[in-house]
């Protein structure tokens, strides 16, 4: 039996891929209500992660904030400590990679597995089962846990042992934050430039300045669609995380700086709750 806890805008969709794949679910979620599709599809609700984790042999978590990581994980009431011996803990959240390696710790000496396995690729990637997933931990656990994964993503990698996984991420949150930056910074100007905006993306999504964030976010900025794939709120989290792990590791990285002091900015407009795209917002009214 698997255990889901974290039914938000991806969760909910990747909690549903293993469901349809005939796996018993069980969830958890801070608010029932989100959780109320897959329970009307047949998964089995648990009011706390200490109920879920008495019942289930793998249990993956998505949630929002490295504390929420510790609450789900660590806390009294948390799955190491009511965990079955022999479960594999899957946190698919983006979190801190000395948090990943404490719950390893602590997981290990309960024996139990646990695995560090974000995700890239936005709601689109959840709802199409398309993710890229990233994991650190054991290697066997990540064998045994990979036919889960395989449910729910495309590009499984094996990146090494705990806190890999997350490392992994914020690798691709430093890359992403300066994609995002450039796409705003090419649309501006092609509109200033009087040039049709859906025309350019034409040409240029092929060419080499091509990447998913031009052919993904792109054209929900001109469309002014600034749902959430991804919030803002979580974005700056990441990037917090990234600056932090790159100063213990004295690097510098101007470039993720600045999208930073950029995002503080979105976030004070009060858009934290609205996709990443929004930035464009920035460029567009100024």
């Amino acid at each position: 039996m698997i255990g889901f806890i974290g039914t938000g805008v991806m969760g909910s969709s990747m909690a549903g891929h293993l469901l349809r794949a005939g796996y018993k679910l069980h969830v958890h979620n801070r608010t029932k209500q989100k959780a109320q599709p897959l329970l009307d599809s047949g998964a089995k609700w648990h009011d706390s992660p200490a109920s879920l984790a008495a019942t289930c042999d793998a249990i993956i978590t998505i949630v929002g904030f490295p504390k929420d990581v510790e609450q789900v994980y660590l806390s009294p009431g948390g799955l190491v400590a009511n965990a079955k011996k022999g479960t594999i803990l899957i946190d698919m959240t983006t979190s801190r990679p000395d948090l990943a390696q404490k719950i390893c710790d602590a997981a290990r000496a309960r024996g139990i597995s646990a695995l560090d396995a974000p995700v890239s690729g936005g709601d689109k990637g959840a709802r199409e089962a398309t993710l890229s997933i990233m994991v650190g931990g054991d290697k066997d656990a990540f064998e045994r846990a990979l036919p889960l994964f395989q449910v729910m993503g495309k590009n499984i990698v094996y990146q090494g042992p705990s806190s890999s996984g997350q490392h992994t991420k914020l690798v691709n949150q430093v890359a992403l934050a300066g994609n995002i930056l450039g796409v705003c910074e090419a649309l501006a100007y092609a509109k200033a430039a009087g040039l049709d905006p859906q025309k350019v993306l034409q040409s240029i999504s092929a060419g080499a300045a091509g990447s998913w964030s031009l052919s993904n976010l792109a054209p929900r900025m001109l469309a002014g669609d600034f749902a959430p794939g991804f919030y803002v709120k979580h974005f700056l989290k990441d990037m917090r995380i990234a600056l932090d792990s790159a100063a213990e590791l004295k690097l510098d990285l101007p470039g993720l700086a600045l999208a930073r002091q950029l995002y503080d900015r979105v976030a004070a407009k009060g858009w934290e709750d609205c996709g990443t795209q929004v930035i464009f917002r920035l460029y567009d009214e100024s």
